[in-house]
């Protein structure tokens, strides 16, 4: 049947070409039936007029199913039915949509997997298809260009099943590794060669001599015999690559097809040495030539003869803007001489002068294989890119090389003096004497290689012998960057043409391979040079048309022993692999769990057992895979159904022991929903029935003496017991008295509810497949009031709430644990001592004071290394910093530790309590310099003009949503009644916490917060323990009331240190917000404590960074500080100049150096001393901002003006000046260019400019500069497009239009731009033309690569 091209460069059958028109449904199949295809993605692309029938068809063709044994479902409605197989109904009238895509899902049929269609019923299907059907496109639409190739740039993906059936072709494709698709060309070339095939079959491979996984030959041998006599529509070829010494990285580098083809053919030839194939490359590729000096005045003529293996061929000579049309073109200017004349004139040997010469090469004989490179992949000197060529060039099917023999040369029998490619054999002569130089023994006319006969066997070839038939055509698709290679190949058994694309081989035509000539398909109109195809030839194959030495492939039935013997090995492998996918089909996957009787934990397996097994023989492989025998009898074991989420035994199987496990599992799969468990009983015991409907209990019982809670006890009950039944059960498992039970139910986290109505049933409480519960049965009077105040929810309340945190302390912390005070046990009457703190409260602005003449002294002392005495001076404050924490009975296990600390923190709200609000930092990662054990900015003085309130004599606020987790609707209710529910919205905009006074005026019931400290050690790299505190504590807690609960054991006020949180990659994060929970904290979570002044409200910690514009690097970090909501920039510059000059030793002048806006690297606004920061600058956390040192007096007054940063190109000179500051009045074109005229000399008529790309300092190749930017826009002012300069610190290039560019010589322009590359590689800017490094292609004989840690 004809193929025509259609629209989208797919071939379709001529006939339903006009179906191109028609609407088509893109189905993309998941199949769901196996865990290695459950990842694929089946794609087809039909016409909207096909059958719901036809399109199974499809799909069971596609995936190499049986069809009938498989389903398809939408897979967004998983409870739909499936689509009904014989339906005659279109895909658009069952629900398909055209143009968009359809999921569905491919599933079992009846409980069975799919059968994967055999051999035979594959081909009966093929065969049994319509013509229609069998040219019909099933697949991804392909990319323009493509031949047989569903993708210009990479394999397409295909399912495991797809390569099961051979394609309808006979032929085998190749499955691409990743990138290997350039190997898949060439080894189909190869085998498609009957010469090379035949003969790399009647080699013999010795095993005693070589190992076969490293013998190229051999796996080459075992490669070419899969693709013969395989059933399979595609074989891998992971060991031929592996044959090469390559590891799985070498599958995700790209090489050039040409370059593998060369390094392959020297492997063969080393690996043949000593046998008789040891000349085969030889005597099928290489040709000869002769590379000739010959001079014009005395005709002396001086030679070298050179061998090839292939002829590149020039698409477009060097400076020339014509290409080669053809071939023979190619060729003709290929040995084309050039005439060596004037500074180029060759020194003739016999003339003893230089004189006029013409150079050249001349072909002496072709390879019986002629190999013709394309060279398609050049060097644009103009861009500095590599660049590939796509311009046309026709090739014909049949090629006459006689033209292109030296006619001189052909007068004479010629030699065959010269050995490998490359060797010279190098002579002199006059042309006259042409015939004396050559010896007549090895005679070989009209330039082509015989075999090695003897010279009475050789017979002179007419001129038709020069005739070459092409026979591969070897295709790249993409771009210099990349692409993807697929060979259009001729079959020399019925001279049709087949394209071969990685695993998929299809019919071609002529036409075809006339696409493949590259250039524009002609189609597009007056735009038709702007899309030429990147789909082109690249390198050609031809055979030399010779009856008497064109041979036949071998058939199966002449195949030399050896290969018989290999053909009968790889069947027997063939077929084994067959027989374990089909075991793999009827064997059961599923998850095996067993709690260890020895190890005592949780053991996961995977079973993997046949269908036909029976339960008891299934328990026999679970115990023997468990490593339990000699541990446990086998008949003290069972299999039981079981959920691993819930942790819930489903059911057991009694009186099943002989059920097959396909039966009793509900099919033969390789995941189910639930898993087995592999349960262990103790010899005097039974086995427990587990019938369905029943639920799992975990009870866990509650002493409320001890305050203590029980590891669970594992209970079955149903869910239509009642509340009193249930009691009854647990009081049997437990021991515990029914009567005065209490029960509390955990639906959901921290969710508890009290089971205490009797008749009420299991499944009405909420219960499900596995559920908690507490219970507890006391004489106390505990149960007689209301739950939510009872100690029994206290103790749940506290449980489910606390978290377990590890917090590292300053190394430098004045105190230390042994000799901290443990705060006394609270009492009833601890009402009192709240009452007193609050009537001895001093004033703010005397604390504010105190604590900062504390500080000072701190830090007088720890440079003094005089620790000891600091932490008398703080214990010297007239108020105790833990007046309000009281210390309850602390529980058994640790009460014999004297340094351990266990606090109910007592936070009542109080209108009179207002905590310093900060700003949050969380998000933004601390600078190096900013996490130092006492901070710089420890001293500094507060700038804020709010009030700074006492937190550490007063009781602690409640946090606004304390009951963030639902405890109840009771408990919710009682924990907010009368309240208004607020949550903290955060002004994090304005660095400060919102008020929540309202709770304060509304409820002042108290909370007791759960607290407890202990010491422990943690050693670091030196070997030394750094102090640190396990602290258990309720996260409802605010971070205000963690860090006075933390103050005993820092050394100081919470005021002086801060709270940093430590991620999994060792980042920290400050937490500021103190009003904020620790509900984001969990379990073994790490919190570093840091010396340092906390921020108060309206206070925002900045890093300060240097500007340095003409600096390699020009952003260095300073220090950091804190400025103030409403703060002048004058006065944050007088603040900064004293820590400038103590901690950067910069010693500054107020009006020498000016702040301006920092965003990531590029400079901003200059801020003016007048600006206020929230006012006139917005501030953030966190913020940065730049210091840049000034030359001389602040030229920027009014915010009306225009600071620029201007840059001189000097293009004579190939350099950039350095950076020079321009101030502008107004955004004038026209003022820019005269303050750089006056400043540079520079005509203003000559002046050109253009704005600077990227971030700062917008660094650009001096090869680049001069073409690459926009220069002098058509624009009036700065603000506009494209300039688009609104704001300070833009970069201007600006140059002399008459000052000619420096001319550069091929060297010297190489090595600027190895010198520019290396440069703006270390300022961080990306270069633009920077190609990813390829790898060296390379073939290893000894089986792989040396370790050289210096190699790449």
């Amino acid at each position: 049947m004809e193929m025509v091209p259609s629209e989208e460069k797919q071939l379709v059958p001529k006939e339903i070409e006009s179906a191109a028109e028609e609407p088509r449904v893109l189905c993309i199949v998941q199949d769901t039936t196996n865990a290695k295809t459950i990842s694929e993605r089946l794609t087809i692309n039909l016409p909207a007029s096909t059958t719901v029938n036809k399109f199974y068809e499809d799909v069971a063709h596609k995936a190499g199913y049986v069809n009938g044994t498989f389903c398809l479902a939408w897979a967004n409605a998983g409870d739909m039915a499936p689509l009904d197989q014989a339906s005659e109904m279109s895909l658009v009238l069952s629900g398909f949509e055209a143009g968009k895509k359809n999921f569905l899902q491919l599933t079992d049929k009846d409980g069975e997997q799919p059968q994967i269609a055999s051999d035979e019923s594959g081909t009966a299907d093929s065969s049994g298809l319509d013509d229609s059907s069998q040219d019909r496109f099933i697949g991804p639409l392909p990319r323009d260009g493509t031949v047989g190739c569903s993708s210009d740039y990479s394999s397409p993906s295909y399912s495991y099943s797809s390569i099961l059936n051979k394609s309808e072709t006979g032929y085998v494709g190749l499955v691409n590794q990743a990138m290997t698709c350039y190997l898949n060309s060439l080894l189909q070339t190869l085998f498609m060669t009957p010469e090379f095939r035949n003969a790399l079959y009647n080699w013999e491979f010795e095993d005693s001599e070589e190992d076969p996984v490293t013998s190229i030959p051999y796996q080459l041998q075992r490669l070419f015999v899969l693709l013969q006599t395989s059933k399979k529509r595609a074989i891998e070829t992971t060991d031929v690559t592996r044959s090469f010494g390559w590891d799985s990285s070498e599958a995700w580098q790209q090489h050039d097809v040409q370059e593998l083809c060369r390094v392959m053919f020297d492997a063969l030839e080393q690996k043949w040495k000593q046998t008789e194939q040891a000349d085969l490359i030889n005597q099928l590729y290489q040709g000869k030539l002769k590379d000739y000096v010959r001079c014009l005045e005395c005709g002396y003529e001086s030679w070298r003869i050179d061998t090839y293996l292939d002829i590149p061929l020039v698409i477009r000579p060097f400076g020339a803007s014509q290409v080669f049309g053809s071939v023979e073109e190619a060729l003709q200017a290929f040995i084309q001489p050039e005439t060596l004349d004037g500074p180029n004139q060759y020194f003739c040997e016999r003339c003893k002068k230089k004189c006029d010469a013409r150079k050249g090469l001349r072909f002496l004989h072709f390879p019986y294989l002629l190999t013709l490179q394309l060279k398609r992949f050049d060097f644009d000197y103009t861009t500095m890119h590599r660049i590939k060529l796509n311009d046309r060039m026709t090739f014909p099917e049949e090629l006459d090389m006689s033209p292109f023999i030296d006619v001189e040369d052909e007068k004479s029998p010629q030699t065959e003096s010269c050995t490998d490619s490359g060797a010279e054999n190098e002579g002199s002569c006059h042309s006259d004497q042409m015939s004396n130089d050559f010896s007549t023994d090895d005679a070989v006319d009209e330039g082509i290689c015989l075999d090695n006969t003897s010279s009475a066997e050789r017979v002179l070839k007419p001129k038709s012998s020069l005739t070459f038939e092409l026979f591969s055509v070897m295709v790249h698709s993409g771009s210099a960057a990349g692409g993807h290679y697929y060979a259009c190949i001729k079959s020399f058994s019925d001279s049709q043409w087949y394209s071969f694309n990685d695993q998929h081989v299809s019919k071609i035509t002529q036409d075809d391979i006339r696409k493949t000539y590259g250039g524009s398909s002609g189609s597009r109109g007056y735009y038709s040079s702007a899309f030429a195809s990147s789909t082109n030839a690249y390198m050609l194959m031809y055979r030399l048309k010779d009856p008497s030495r064109n041979s036949k492939f071998l058939e199966v039935e002449d195949f030399p022993e050896h290969i018989k013997r290999l053909v009968q090995r790889e069947k027997e492998s063939e077929e084994q692999e067959k027989r374990q996918r089909e075991i793999e089909r009827n064997t059961c996957k599923i998850k095996l769990f067993c709690m260890h009787p020895v190890k005592l934990m949780m053991m996961e397996n995977k079973l993997e057992v046949h269908k036909d097994k029976t339960l008891r023989e299934a328990t026999e492989m679970a115990y023997k895979l468990m490593d339990l025998e000699g541990v446990v009898p086998l008949d003290c074991c069972r299999l039981v159904k079981y959920d691993e989420f819930h942790e819930y035994l489903e059911r057991s199987y009694e009186g099943e022991e002989d059920m097959p496990m396909g039966l009793l599992l509900g099919g033969v799969k390789s995941s189910y929903m639930f898993d087995l468990l592999l349960e262990i009983r103790r010899p005097d015991q039974a086995f427990q029935p587990y019938k369905p409907g029943e639920v799992m209990v975990k009870v866990h019982v509650v002493d409320l003496k001890s305050e203590s809670i029980a590891a669970p006890v594992s209970v079955r009950a149903y869910l239509n017991q009642t509340i009193t039944e249930f009691k009854q059960l647990i009081a049997q498992a437990t021991g515990l008295c029914a009567e005065t039970m209490r029960v509390v139910l955990e639906r959901c986290y921290n969710d508890l509810r009290l089971l205490y109505v009797p008749n009420k049933t299991l499944k009405a409480e909420g219960f499900f497949r596995s559920n908690k519960v507490f219970v507890e049965s006391s004489d106390s009077t505990d149960h007689q009031v209301a739950f939510t105040d009872s100690v029994l929810w206290k103790l749940l309340d506290r449980h489910g709430n606390t978290i377990r945190l590890f917090v590292s302390l300053p190394e430098q912390s004045p105190g230390s644990l042994a000799s901290r005070t443990i705060c006394p046990k609270a009492s009833a009457d601890s009402e009192d001592s709240f009452d007193g703190a609050k009537g001895s409260r001093k004033s703010v602005e005397a604390i504010l004071e105190e604590s900062t003449e504390k500080l000072k002294n701190l830090s007088l002392q720890q440079q003094q290394q005089q620790t000891s005495s600091t932490s008398d001076s703080q214990k010297s404050s007239e108020h105790s910093d833990f007046e309000h924490i009281e210390s309850p009975a602390q529980e058994p296990d640790t009460a014999s530790q004297p340094s351990q600390t266990e606090n109910c923190t007592r936070v009542a709200s109080d209108t009179e309590n207002q905590f310093p609000s900060e700003e949050r930092s969380d998000s933004d990662v601390n600078n190096d310099r900013s996490t130092s054990s006492v901070d710089s900015d420890i001293l500094s003085s507060s700038h804020s003009s709010d009030t700074l309130c006492n937190a550490d004599s007063g009781p602690l606020p409640l946090a606004n949503g304390l009951d963030s987790h639902s405890i109840t609707s009771s408990r919710r209710s009682k924990a907010h009644e009368g309240k208004k529910e607020t949550w903290d919205t955060a002004e994090e905009d304005s660095g400060t916490d919102s008020e929540y006074d309202e709770n304060g005026k509304s409820k002042a019931e108290a909370q007791y917060l759960y607290f407890k400290a202990e010491p422990y050690s943690q050693e670091d790299g030196s070997g030394e323990g750094q102090k640190c505190l396990l602290v258990h504590v309720d996260k409802r807690i605010t971070l205000a009331a963690f860090k006075q609960n933390l103050e005993p054991f820092v050394g100081v006020p919470s005021t002086q240190f801060k709270v940093f949180r430590v991620y999994a990659n060792n980042q920290e994060f400050e937490s500021v917000r103190l009003n904020e929970t620790l509900s984001s904290f969990s379990d073994d979570n790490k919190i570093t404590i840091r010396l340092g002044r906390a921020l108060k409200k309206g206070e925002y910690r900045v890093k300060v960074y240097q500007l340095l514009v003409n600096d390699p690097e020009p952003c260095k970090f300073l220090l950091d500080t804190v400025f103030a909501k409403g703060m002048t920039v004058r006065q944050s510059k007088e603040e900064l100049l004293p820590q400038l000059k103590d901690q950067c030793k910069l010693d500054l002048s107020i009006d020498r150096f000016r702040l301006r806006k920092k965003t990531w690297k590029n400079p901003g606004t200059v801020f003016l001393d007048y600006h206020v920061y929230e006012e006139d600058i917005n501030i953030s956390s966190n913020w940065e901002v730049f210091l840049e040192v000034l030359e001389e007096p602040e030229r920027m007054k009014s915010m009306s003006q225009l600071a620029v940063l201007t840059r001189r190109w000097c293009p004579a000179q190939m350099k950039l000046e350095a950076f020079r500051e321009v101030v502008l009045e107004s955004s004038s074109v026209e003022e820019l260019k005269e303050k750089l005229s006056e400043m540079s000399g520079i005509p203003l008529e000559n002046l050109e400019f253009a704005k600077g790309r990227g971030t700062f300092p917008c660094d650009i190749s001096v090869l680049e500069i001069h073409q690459d930017l926009d220069w002098n826009p058509k624009v009036s002012t700065l603000n506009v497009w494209p300039l688009y300069i609104c704001d300070d610190g833009a970069v201007i290039f600006y140059r002399d239009s008459t000052e000619e560019l420096m001319e550069l010589s091929e060297e010297e322009r190489n090595e600027l731009m190895k010198k520019e590359s290396s440069r703006l590689l270390k300022t961080g800017h990306r270069v633009s033309y920077s190609p990813r490094k390829e790898k060296a292609l390379k073939i290893y004989l000894d089986g792989g690569p040396t370790k050289d840690p210096g190699q790449d």
